[in-house]
């Protein structure tokens, strides 16, 4: 709005008698303000309010201003959603008879105006002298869950309330259509937006928003639990990727005493498994004979087979297995990845004692660390799952962090900062490489489990993500293959990776087991270990040959460079790496980064080149540059003792640029472009550093 409008606005105001009148006058007469956007009625209005802040004395009261009220309740339903609190402020429709508001309300639902009456509502705070299902079912029925949300938000009787309601719907016996039929009629109604399974999704989304028991909600938590059981029977014996162990510690800690899902359970073990599975997981769960299933075949509501089967466990006090088990477990290891570091060298920590000496060990400069993180699964419940382990590989061990125990023991001691501080100074340390795999996720979860870290992503410098290797890696189709329980699931996610890179796919089997229930059994001791190392392999691999696997031999842009994009505090913005002319990055800030180093000659110029640069370092050595250049088989690290010895700068490029540059001082590692040829990268080189060539230098230095 231009200024000159704004002064005759208000110069309009000053003159006018009665200045709230004659807005709404202008409004009843104008169909202008009644578009989306802003309107000139819309800039008079917010005008109007602003001009009233500074003349106190023009609101009114009494007989007058009720007049003017019951005028402007009668436009609320029609005007755009941008003049309500401006209108509802200047008339002060806050101070209106309750009753009257109402009533008015009332009117607009009968009217079938209930998106426009439940927004009123909330605007006036009228909500809790509402019905709360009578508002909110149209609103659902026309798909507005959002405002549904909004409706409830500020009032935990009226969340309860809703939740109940809507538990009861989802309950299988209840019929939904005796909801519907009142609302046949309506417009904008989307009835197939309004059954169970969206029902049940509302219910969780708002169990989670307002942080409320599900305890509140039985039915829409058996029906969750129930999916959670048929997910169960189609990994253990339709998929067959669950062992018999981490699938009946999950169908306990799912069934628990529940009378209803123990009958599921039964039923779909009958089915699975015969009476045999059945009649121990009867007396397992001590089910009483009238909840057991009846046998479609014969007329007894106990199972003649089934019967027979709780009788000999009785008598001879015997448990079947629910299924063969699969022994063979020993033969299955050759056609998975194997750990090459000995038992030993795993070690499950519990105490902050044994916690500080690993810590020690993996906060030293130039260190590269495999990080993981595992829970217990959540199946679809309320809430983020909480870290139950915590796994950190170096080259030779693997430290297995037990974090509820550990967070357990520091509460009394008031030693709740250990853990965010070490976790901290991990991540944001550029000098230590940390390799993930869809660190975002595990970052979320360890947010959850300790609220102190839930800005560490925005910190998180010198860290490795391979989840984007995941997306560029060639060849990654998943492959099946057969073994003497059927046909394997193909390989995905890190497996796939692994499988890739290092020639054998992860053994995942362990994967969906109870990482919160101690003690942790062997299988998963090394499953554990392996997801953490095998990042040290894959990036090792990748770091000697990335262009084997389809990848560009400078990964430090897709991998790294993105966290430089994220927003960091201000107290570390002089730790960024400062961007090189060519785009690279040179580790460490510069003392002016605004101007470029102080000239110097190729004479008095010294670097080591890694590997797969041999050819920029010969083009070098011509230009009078002193080069020392690494063999093929010599390994990058190589690189930084000459480094430090010799005081040379690592020129080198994609991933080994990541540990180089932490093991060498502030601007003695650079970053080549290996796309281009040695021409150009030594005209980048020589760029960044300001290297000065003169006709005497070329060919100076022999060759």
């Amino acid at each position: 709005v231009s200024r000159q409008l704004k002064e005759e606005i208000r110069r309009g105001f000053a003159r006018l008698e009665d200045p709230l009148a004659g807005l709404l006058a202008m409004l009843e007469s104008s169909s202008d303000w009644k578009g989306k956007g802003h309107s000139l009625g819309y800039c008079i209005t917010t005008e109007l309010q602003l001009w009233i802040k500074e003349h106190p004395a023009v609101p009114q009261s009494g007989t007058k201003l009720k007049k003017l009220q019951a005028r402007v309740l009668g436009m609320l339903s029609q005007c755009p959603a941008n003049l309500l609190d401006p209108l509802i402020s200047i008339y002060q429709l806050h101070t209106a008879d309750r009753n009257y508001l109402l009533e008015h309300v009332s009117h607009l639902y009968l009217q079938g105006n209930y998106k426009e009456a439940a927004i009123l509502s909330i605007k006036l705070k009228l909500q809790p002298d509402q019905d709360v299902e009578k508002m909110c079912t149209p609103l659902l029925l026309q798909d507005k869950a959002n405002l549904v949300e909004d409706y409830v938000g500020e009032h935990p009787e009226l969340q309860r309330k809703l939740l109940q309601t809507l538990d009861t719907w989802c309950d299988p016996n209840f019929n939904i259509r005796d909801i519907t039929r009142p609302y046949q009629g309506l417009s904008r109604y989307k009835p197939e937006k309004f059954n169970r399974r969206v029902l049940s999704k509302l219910v969780f989304r708002l169990l989670e928003r307002f942080s409320i028991d599900p305890a509140l909600c039985p039915n829409v938590i058996n029906q969750r639990h129930l999916r959670t059981l048929n997910y169960l029977f189609y990994k253990r014996f339709v998929e067959k990727t669950m062992s018999e162990e981490i699938w009946a510690d999950h169908i306990q800690s799912t069934v628990g005493e529940n009378r209803w899902l123990q009958e599921k359970l039964l039923r779909a073990l009958l089915r699975h498994c015969g009476p045999a599975g059945a009649a121990r997981w009867a007396r397992h769960c001590r089910l009483p004979p009238e909840l057991l299933p009846p046998d479609p075949l014969h007329p007894d509501p106990l199972h003649p087979d089934l019967a027979q089967e709780l009788q000999q466990l009785h008598t001879h006090d015997r448990v079947e297995e629910v299924t063969k088990a699969d022994n063979d477990e020993d033969s299955k290891k050759k056609d998975y990845y194997q750990l090459p570091i000995p038992r030993e060298n795993i070690h499950f920590l519990q105490t902050w004692e044994e916690t500080l000496q690993c810590w020690e060990k993996v906060l030293q400069p130039g260190q590269v660390v495999g990080v993981d993180m595992e829970w217990k699964p959540s199946f679809g419940m309320v809430g983020r799952p909480r870290v139950a382990l915590l796994q950190l590989a170096l080259k030779d061990e693997v430290f297995l962090l037990d974090l509820p125990r550990l967070l357990e023991q520091a509460e009394p001691e008031g030693d709740q900062e250990k853990l965010p501080r070490f976790m901290q100074m991990l991540y944001s340390d550029a000098a230590i490489t940390k390799l993930g795999y869809g660190m975002s996720g595990d970052l979320s979860s360890l947010a959850a489990t300790c609220s102190a870290l839930k800005d560490t992503e925005k910190q998180m410098q010198g860290v490795v993500d391979l989840l984007a290797v995941d997306k560029q890696v060639d060849g990654r189709s998943p492959e099946r293959s057969h073994d003497e329980r059927g046909v394997r699931q193909p390989e995905k996610g890190l497996s796939l990776l692994v499988q890739h890179v290092l020639g054998k796919p992860l053994d995942k089997t362990e994967q969906l087991s109870n990482w919160e229930k101690r003690p942790l059994r062997e299988e998963q001791i090394l499953y554990a270990a392996s997801d953490a190392y095998c990042l040290l392999e894959i990036y090792e691999r990748l770091c000697k040959d990335p262009e084997s696997f389809g990848l560009g031999s400078d990964l430090t842009e897709s991998l790294v460079g993105k966290q430089s994009k994220k927003p960091r505090a201000k107290k570390q913005l002089n730790k960024q790496e400062a961007p090189s002319p060519s785009g690279q990055e040179c580790q460490g800030p510069r003392t002016e980064p605004s101007g470029p180093p102080a000239p110097v000659s190729p004479r008095e110029f010294s670097v080591v080149c890694d590997n797969m640069l041999q050819g920029l370092g010969r083009y070098l050595r011509c230009l009078g540059v002193d080069v020392r250049l690494l063999d093929n088989e010599d390994d990058h690290r190589k690189a930084a003792e000459i480094a430090r010895q010799e005081g040379r700068v690592i020129l080198t490029s994609g991933l080994p640029y990541q540990t180089l540059r932490s093991q060498v001082g502030e601007g003695r590692c650079f970053s080549v472009n290996c796309s281009e040829k040695a021409k150009e990268q030594a005209l980048q080189v020589l760029r960044h550093f300001n290297v000065q060539v003169s006709l005497s230098d070329i060919f100076s230095r022999c060759q």
